[in-house]
């Protein structure tokens, strides 16, 4: 109510306006072109990620958000899509998407917490990339080249899994006269029809599923067929059915390495079915690709990628489960002529390259013992430049550095 002897007109003119939501983005993203989210939480003010950290903005109008600020801005990123509406209320989260005009676009989460909204929002580069983009393995290029089979990209969440698709997906568009199908959970790259014709469906607006997308995607003619991730046993077992009668099929899963995404698509099966499921998997597959981004000595963040490739060898360890002696690891340690390769090689380079801090880089490896002593030669450098390390007697005389540092 306004104060006694003050008119309602006047207090609603004191009142200052919400700060418009696009105006809100756009100053965020003026922070820096290397922005990867923006972050809106009640009793924080607006946040953005840069290089892994979050950073806060300081927004006109805006210096503290509070749970009806986030409401607003969350109804304003939905608009009139009632479906995501219905999602948020009964689901408590929802993913669209959204476009800034001649800005960016983004890949928004809004979902509810202590009561209240929260969103996320990723951001996505106007331009579809490519492979030097991000400093990809040169040899990912060959994707492109496959007539059929299963291509998997994994990752945590963040690590580049959607941009590395985007650009294979571009190249076979600059290539090749094919056409191509996509189902994604939202659309995220928007493809232009090149020499490749492109057609682009969005879970929820276009489709219900994505398992229904894809077995309509079977009688729509496509040579490839982008799934955005595979989430449960009937998109696995459809895409494996693509793969088995000719088509290329693009998808994604969140896991760590090549081995644990073997075992992840085969632990989705019921223990009757996971032979067959093997032998099937292992004749489909041609790629493995998984993605860590690393914090980069100096600022920034590079992408480490391990590479499994179908072959004889690793088929076969697909089909009959890894042992001692005959795992992937040791398949893509030995593959580095078939263009293989595995994390803690990669890791390894990027150390004595003068990419990364080696504390990092022993923290993201996948075995850091073995990485320890594979570079315990640039280990015994640091231990001998640091005032904190010292000789010690060794056994059978001389002297050995104790490494007190690392």
């Amino acid at each position: 109510m306004p104060a006694p002897g003050v008119s309602p007109v006047a207090s609603a003119a004191a009142a200052p306006a919400p700060v418009p939501t696009q105006n809100v983005l756009a100053t965020m993203l003026r922070v820096s072109p290397q922005v990867s989210d923006l972050i809106f939480s009640p009793g924080r003010p607006p946040q953005v990620e840069l290089n892994s950290q979050l950073v806060p903005v300081k927004v006109e109008g805006l210096p503290m958000l509070g749970p009806a600020d986030t409401v607003r801005i969350a109804t304003d990123l939905i608009g009139t899509n009632k479906q995501a509406f219905d999602t948020l209320r009964s689901q408590g989260s929802c993913d669209i998407s959204y476009s800034l005009p001649r800005l960016a676009r983004f890949r928004v989460n809004i979902f509810t917490q202590r009561g209240s909204c929260a969103i996320v929002m990723r951001v996505i580069p106007t331009h579809v990339p490519n492979l030097a983009t991000f400093n990809l393995p040169p040899q990912l290029a060959d994707i492109a080249k496959l007539k059929n089979g299963i291509v998997l990209v994994t990752g945590p969440t963040g690590s580049g899994k959607s941009s590395t698709l985007a650009a294979i997906v571009d190249l076979i568009n600059q290539e090749q006269a094919i056409h191509i199908v996509t189902i994604e959970d939202p659309i995220e790259f928007l493809h232009q029809h090149k020499k490749a014709t492109i057609h682009q469906r969005e879970l929820h607006s276009d489709t219900p599923s994505f398992a229904l997308a894809l077995r309509a995607a079977l009688r729509q003619a496509p040579k490839v067929i982008l799934v955005g991730e595979m989430r449960d046993k009937e998109t696995i077992e459809i895409a494996l059915e693509a793969a088995e009668t000719g088509h290329l099929v693009f998808s994604t899963l969140h896991t760590t390495d090549a081995s644990k995404t073997v075992e992840r698509i085969i632990g989705v099966f019921p223990l009757n079915e996971q032979h067959v499921i093997r032998t099937r998997f292992a004749k489909a597959f041609r790629y493995i690709v998984s993605q860590r981004l690393i914090p980069k000595k100096g600022g920034g963040r590079i992408a480490a990628v391990e590479i499994l490739i179908g072959t004889l060898r690793t088929r076969e360890y697909v089909e009959r489960g890894e042992s001692e002696g005959k795992s992937l690891l040791d398949a893509m340690r030995d593959g580095v002529l078939d263009g293989m390769q595995c994390f803690d090689l990669v890791i390894e380079k990027m150390i004595r390259d003068n990419q990364l801090e080696i504390d990092t880089g022993l923290g993201y490896s996948t075995n850091p013992g073995n990485l320890r002593l594979q570079i315990s030669d640039l280990l015994e450098d640091v231990a001998q430049e640091s005032p904190g390390s010292e000789a010690k007697p060794k056994k059978g005389g001389g002297t050995e550095l104790e490494i007190t540092r690392l």
